[in-house]
């Protein structure tokens, strides 16, 4: 069988297990053996062990648990709420101000969380239903806080730029730093957005509400709000600080994280054995799907790579006479259809290791596409249909919130993320300068 068919057959294959509900990890595993099985016969089984020994035993891939469990400590202990109280009081009794707060502090619990799916599900649980109290509109409402929530994968720590920094042997505190002016740019005009939405329609955020509902503290209460929500947020600087400056790898910056977290909910009085157990729970279940994700993912990527689809791409690619910037266009667009049917982490394992190495060739920065894929992923998961992030609003939402409702509470959203993801591709330095100017040229 020619790769080309093979390439055809597996495509058509992932689609028709995803369009049955398989579990993801079985599906992509389970595809890539049993077709593996026919072209190679017993040879498919090696495939396995170094699967296995190149995902289970990379200790840049250990920081995966390690970050999910900081981000459930600290979103458990009701960390997250200081830092939502702290922003808000920031912040002031502004129109919007509820709104603005929640994409600062959705961003920094997506960040803490490291991942889409968690980001948006906790962000949600902690500021939707004081928005909606409040008289906010719906659509803003949800729109924010999938702004806010999906943003944990472009503020580092993130999950998926690990995983790619780990299967293109990249370094991962040059994607951190290349990711930070990108997230930054999406932040602030997302705040721009509401605040000019707010003014023109101000029926979408009440002033009057706000006022009535956001009492006048005391001095000692905002002591205690500004100095929880300053050391949660010290935390995730020392976290990202400690990665940068070389004290710790990426995995022993996970460790200190978790013990920063401990210690927080320690200090703050805010540890329980209940709070410890759940989080252990949650992060082992989150942990469990990741880890048999990657592997499924891994074993169907590799795989593919070895029956040669990498030398078909550039072959294919080469033989189209593009401009290299129209070649990489093509692959956002390849990675944006892909968000529609697939998480995060498949399109990180299924694409990085095929499309990055053809970007280099062409004169490109790694860091550069990689950040690139991130913003472009940040975009399809919230993409109508079929975005994935759309069901996880969806599940915790109100019941009488449709599906129809959060598709037009996005659009707005997406664009600003379209925008960023233009920006950077016109113009690279908006990733490349601040790697460039802390860890020297590149790496």
């Amino acid at each position: 069988m020619g790769i080309e068919a093979l390439t055809g057959v597996l495509l058509l294959c992932v689609l028709v297990f995803f369009a049955l509900g398989a579990p993801v990890a079985l599906a992509l595993g389970g595809i890539a053996m049993s077709i593996g099985y026919m072209v190679w016969g017993d040879g498919i089984f090696n495939v396995i062990p170094t699967t296995l020994e190149a995902t289970y035993f990379s200790f840049v891939l250990l920081a995966i648990p390690l970050y999910i469990y900081m981000g459930q400590l600290l979103t458990k202990s009701g960390i997250g709420d200081a830092m939502f109280n702290a922003t808000q009081m920031v912040i002031g009794k502004v129109r919007g101000s509820l709104a603005i707060s929640v994409i600062g502090v959705c961003s920094m619990i997506g960040a803490m969380v490291g991942i889409i799916g968690a980001g948006i599900m906790t962000s949600g649980s902690i500021a939707l239903k004081p928005m909606l109290d409040r008289g906010y509109n719906r659509q803003l409402a949800l729109g924010v806080i999938m702004a806010g929530g999906a943003l944990g994968i472009l503020i580092p720590p993130s999950i998926p730029m690990i995983m790619f920094a780990a299967t293109t042997q990249n370094s991962v505190g040059r994607m951190f730093l290349g990711a930070m002016m990108p997230a930054l740019l999406t932040i602030a005009m997302l705040i721009v957005y509401v605040v000019i939405s707010c003014r023109l329609d101000p029926s979408r955020a009440p002033l009057d509400r706000e006022q009535e509902d956001v009492p006048e503290l005391s001095a000692k209460e905002k002591f205690r709000i500004a100095r929880d929500g300053f050391f949660a947020i010290l935390l995730i600087v020392a976290v990202l600080g400690s990665i940068i400056s070389g004290i710790a790898t990426p995995t022993e910056s996970g460790a200190i994280g978790v013990v920063g977290a401990i210690l927080l909910a320690i200090l703050f009085k805010r540890f329980k054995l209940d709070m410890f157990r759940t989080a252990g729970m949650h992060t082992a279940t989150l942990v469990s799907v990741a880890m048999w994700i990657i592997f499924g993912a891994s074993v169907f990527s590799n795989f593919h790579l070895l029956m040669g689809v990498q030398a078909m791409v550039a072959d294919f690619t080469g033989s189209l006479d593009l401009p290299p910037l129209a070649i990489v266009i093509m692959f956002q667009i390849i990675m944006l259809l892909l968000g529609f049917i697939i998480d995060e982490f498949i399109i990180v394992l299924m694409c990085a290791p095929l499309f990055t190495p053809i970007v280099v060739s062409m004169g490109y920065d790694p860091i550069w596409f990689g950040v690139l894929m991130i913003i472009n992923i940040l975009v399809a998961v919230q993409t109508p249909p079929y975005g994935f992030a759309l069901f996880y609003l969806k599940g915790i939402a109100p019941a009488d919130v449709s599906m129809a409702d959060i598709y037009r509470s996005v659009a707005p959203f997406i664009m600003v993320n379209l925008v960023v993801l233009v920006l950077c591709m016109i113009f690279p330095q908006i990733i490349l300068w601040l790697p460039n100017l802390v860890m020297g040229g590149p790496g």
